[in-house]
C-alpha cells in the first residue's frame, strides 16, 4: 500500500499559536438529502497539537454513502480522516502537508484556506521548477526508477516516459529533454533508502512501506529545498 502526500504553500506566514487558535474547535454540520432520506455530514478538525517545529491535526469529513440493507438502499455518512501538518521553512515560508491522494488533498487544502483566511485560494500548490527537478534527478541518476516528461512538443504525444533499463540510456534521456520537461520521477533516496516518486506540483508518493512521520521527515529534508519561492 503506497502512502501519498501533497505539499501546499501558504501565501502568508502565520505563527503556530495563531494557526492553532483559528483551527481549534472547528466543526461544521450540513444536512444532505436524497428523496425522503436525510443525513448530517460533518467536517471537523481533531487532535490538533504543536510538536516542536510542526502543527499537526486530523481533518475529518463525511461523504454520503449508499448501502444495501435488506433489499433497500440506505443513505449513511462515511467518515474519512486525514492527517495534515504545517511546517515553517527558512523562517518566512509556511508549508502544508496533507497525507492524502491528490483530489482529496486539494479539497482539504481549500477547506483549511477558508478556515484560516476566510477565503479559498490563500493556500496554493507547491511548485518545483523544471530545471530544479532535472538537477535533482541527475544527482540521483543511478537510483532512478521511472521518469515522466510533460509539455511535449511532438504532435499527438502529451507525455514521454522512461522505465527500468531505458534509464541507463543517457542519449534517450537527453533527447527527451529537448522535447519536454521532467514532470515526475521515481527514485531511491540516498539518505533514507526509500523508493519515492514526486511531481513538480508537490505530489509525493512512497512506494516503500513507511509511516506518516517517516514520510514527513523525508519531505522536509529532500523536497522542501526543491520548492520554488512563490510571489
Amino acid at each position: 500500500m503506497v502512502l501519498a502526500c501533497k505539499i501546499f504553500v501558504s501565501q502568508e506566514f502565520i505563527p503556530f499559536e495563531e494557526l492553532a487558535l483559528k483551527l481549534k474547535g472547528f466543526k461544521v454540520a450540513n444536512e444532505y438529502a436524497e428523496g425522503q432520506q436525510k443525513i448530517e455530514l460533518v467536517n471537523e478538525i481533531k487532535d490538533l497539537e504543536i510538536r516542536g517545529e510542526m502543527l499537526r491535526g486530523t481533518f475529518c469529513y463525511d461523504i454520503p454513502l449508499h448501502v444495501l440493507s435488506r433489499g433497500e438502499m440506505k443513505l449513511i455518512p462515511r467518515t474519512y480522516e486525514t492527517v495534515f501538518e504545517f511546517h515553517p521553512y527558512e523562517k518566512s515560508r509556511l508549508f502544508l502537508l496533507v497525507f492524502e491522494k491528490k483530489e482529496r488533498a486539494n479539497n482539504i487544502a481549500n477547506q483549511l484556506s477558508k478556515i484560516i483566511f476566510l477565503v479559498q485560494g490563500k493556500i496554493l500548490e507547491a511548485r518545483i521548477d523544471p530545471d530544479t527537478i532535472r538537477r535533482y534527478h541527475e544527482e540521483h541518476m543511478e537510483d532512478a526508477k521511472v521518469l515522466f516528461f510533460d509539455d511535449v512538443d511532438i504532435p499527438n504525444i502529451s507525455k514521454l516516459s522512461l522505465y527500468g533499463s531505458s534509464l541507463a540510456n543517457t542519449a534517450l534521456y537527453t533527447e527527451y529533454l529537448t522535447h519536454g520537461k521532467l514532470w515526475y520521477l521515481v527514485t531511491r533516496s540516498k539518505k533514507f533508502g526509500y523508493v519515492v516518486g514526486f511531481t513538480r506540483n508537490g505530489i509525493v508518493v512512497s512506494f516503500t512501506k513507511i509511516d506518516i512521520p517517516e514520510l514527513s521527515r523525508y519531505i522536509i529534508s529532500e523536497i522542501f529545498p526543491l520548492i520554488s519561492k512563490q510571489e
